[in-house]
């Protein structure tokens, strides 16, 4: 099977051209029209596998286009993905043939995985269970840090993995709340915010019967500023110091229920992936909810 062609159908050229970039970098074929009517004109000499179609368009509406595209389309899938979600217009267009009725703002993991699904339908695939492969994470789009750095540079790689999201209103796609920690190009830990949180701590204060601790703690003087006091006394600190264990490293060739069984039985959420000796990608416990809302919501 060859990248599959997707046709974004919408109005506005902002979500066109954001659709496409984040679509594109998932290793989609895309093309862009504004409009029902441009659409059908699109399709009089190309064939794409699937359609991501807006409602509410000047000119030809997605609920006019949607059977004029099937007609000229059969095998195509159209996606309906609107930003006016109405349950009776749901049950209008899967009535005249939508493959999916989505709702913007719609999380971009779940629409590649419905575009995936339909272009599997489209050529008669029979459902198989996924590989980590195909759910992980690549190791370059996730962030990371050197053991080495700072807490402030760690600091600085954790803000920009927790606000590493597209949002234009209409689509998002989620950031990570951690950052890998490397020793060269070995795999040594993780970084999160939890980590940060408890380092400010003293060892006087998470005693569990310290006998300072017990004596002041009800006074306003022994927490008044000491926050500020230990955040400025963090940041010079080594990553390594406060980062969580290595995460569970699993061949890129295991399977969906090895990784939830490590998951679950050392109460992590992610396990690193390994190929030819090297750490390539990421499954957190978001992947694989994505996985089982896909398998019980829509299944046929």
């Amino acid at each position: 099977m060859g990248r599959p062609h997707i046709v974004i159908v919408d109005d506005e050229a902002r979500f066109r051209e954001t659709m496409a970039k984040i679509l594109e970098h998932r290793g989609f074929v895309v093309s862009l029209v504004e409009s029902g009517d441009q659409a059908l004109e699109f399709l009089e000499t190309a064939n794409p596998d699937v359609v991501l179609l807006d409602v509410r368009m000047p000119g030809l509406s997605g609920d006019e286009a949607l059977p004029r595209i099937l007609g000229m389309k059969p095998t195509a899938r159209v996606i309906i993905l609107t930003g006016h979600c109405e349950e009776r217009a749901a049950r209008r267009a899967f009535k005249a043939g939508a493959f999916d009725y989505l709702c913007k703002p719609c999380d971009i993991d779940v629409l590649v995985v419905r575009i995936l699904d339909a272009v599997r339908s489209q050529i008669g695939i029979q459902e198989r269970e996924r590989t980590i492969a195909e759910l992980m994470i690549p190791i370059d789009e996730y962030t990371c840090v050197q053991a080495s750095s700072t807490v402030r540079e760690g600091i600085e790689r954790l803000k920009i993995a927790a606000e590493n999201f597209i949002s234009t209103g209409l689509i998002m796609e989620c950031g990570h709340r951690a950052v890998l920690v490397f020793e060269g190009e070995e795999l040594v830990g993780v970084l999160n915010m939890r980590n940060l949180i408890e380092a400010l701590r003293p060892d006087y204060i998470s005693a569990a019967h310290g006998a300072t601790n017990h004596g002041v703690k009800y006074s306003g003087i022994f927490w008044q500023g000491l926050f500020n006091i230990r955040v400025r006394d963090l940041e010079s600190k080594c990553v390594r110091d406060i980062m969580n264990p290595r995460p569970p490293v699993v061949d890129s060739d295991a399977n969906l229920m090895q990784v939830a069984d490590l998951l679950s039985a050392e109460n992590r959420r992610r396990v690193a992936v390994k190929r030819d000796g090297r750490i390539v990608g990421v499954v957190r416990e978001q992947e694989l909810f994505h996985e089982i809302a896909r398998l019980v919501l829509h299944r046929p």
